[in-house]
């Protein structure tokens, strides 16, 4: 690849927006819910998906019940979405952005998969 090339192929990079935010994936079978954030939401399905089908999804509760009732019962959604452009730090508005979920959906214990934070009540 000429350098040309390589150069027009990286600015082409550098304009492709990216965005971070909030996923919610609901067990439809017990009405479960988890939510989880990311600093960049592309492809983040099949990243979780995959996690899960080869039974290695960090949540162990969420991971129990997708090998139990199979990917059939498990519905995946984006609850929010910003775009990364002019942000600082990423990883950090996409946390402030899950607390917000977690205190309005609360999926904790008997809801959902997540565990409670200490600061939330």
């Amino acid at each position: 690849m000429d350098k040309l090339r390589r150069k027009e192929l990286l600015e082409e990079y550098k304009q492709i927006k990216t965005y971070m935010g909030v996923v919610k994936i609901t067990n439809v079978k017990n009405g479960k819910i988890f939510l989880a954030a990311f600093p960049n939401l592309k492809n983040i399905w099949t990243r979780i998906e995959g996690q899960l089908n080869m039974g290695r999804h960090t949540n162990s509760k969420l991971q129990k019940d997708w090998n139990e009732y199979g990917a059939d019962a498990f519905i995946f959604e984006i609850l929010e979405e910003k775009k990364t452009d002019d942000m600082i730090d990423v990883a950090f508005e996409a946390k402030l952005l899950l607390k917000n979920w977690l205190i309005k959906l609360q999926p904790f214990d008997e809801c959902g998969y997540n565990k409670r934070p200490d600061n939330i009540e």
